[in-house]
């Protein structure tokens, strides 16, 4: 709680230097970032959200830049990036995802908009969580290198069991341990069993946010249709 706390106090004076813009915020992001956004997205949707605006409409977009400059690059916009990541997608190693693509050659890179640039330019696709499963159930017959999340490989899998996926290399490791994230894996089957058994455990979000994070989600989906 301190460090949403802590986040959402650094945004918000960031926010109130750049009056003159609106922002639009990646859905992983805490209940006190949404109510400071003007609108949510998610990165299968994040192109659409910003070309909702007026091209002379500044925007700031957060929290994560990478997402943000592979927007930008899709749309042509020049848009105010909160200095923002995620690990996971930054763990990722160029060197070693060119030297595992020349020992297969045959296998397509394939990533997610979160990763840095230089991975992205490998790629031959980029898209979201579900924008690759898609793509893969599509392409089933052809091999693959997937960097993202290494949880996200299991569900490739399931939906294309017949088809080599190949999780893309992180600096620190040759495993794929690296690109797992570990607020993720906080969840477990027997938390949310407790969870569905119980309805525990409860987490409480002041009113006044509540109400002011469910607006710009709302745009979101309003704006999604």
């Amino acid at each position: 709680m301190k460090h949403s706390i802590v986040g959402k106090s650094i945004f918000k004076k960031f926010k109130e230097q750049h009056p003159d813009h609106v922002v639009v915020s990646y859905i992983n992001c805490s209940a006190g970032i949404k109510a400071l956004s003007d609108v949510i997205c998610t990165s299968s949707n994040a192109k659409v959200i910003v070309e909702s605006f007026p091209r002379d409409q500044k925007i700031i977009f957060a929290p994560d830049k990478n997402l943000g400059k592979y927007i930008m690059k899709m749309t042509g916009r020049d848009m105010l990036l909160w200095d923002g990541s995620c690990i996971v997608h930054e763990a990722f190693s160029i060197d070693k995802l060119i030297e595992l693509h020349k020992k297969y050659p045959d296998y397509k890179i394939i990533a997610h908009p979160e990763s840095e640039e230089h991975i992205l330019n490998t790629a031959t696709y980029i898209g979201s969580t579900s924008g690759m499963i898609n793509y893969v159930k599509a392409h089933s017959h052809e091999k693959f290198i997937v960097a993202t999340e290494a949880g996200i490989l299991h569900k490739m899998q399931q939906e294309v069991p017949n088809t080599s996926l190949v999780p893309a290399p992180a600096k620190e490791d040759n495993t794929c341990a690296c690109s797992e994230c570990a607020y993720m894996k906080v969840n477990t089957m027997q938390k949310l069993y407790d969870c569905l058994l119980n309805e525990t455990p409860q987490i409480e979000v002041p009113e006044d946010i509540r109400k002011k994070a469910l607006l710009p989600i709302e745009r979101m989906l309003e704006l999604s249709k």
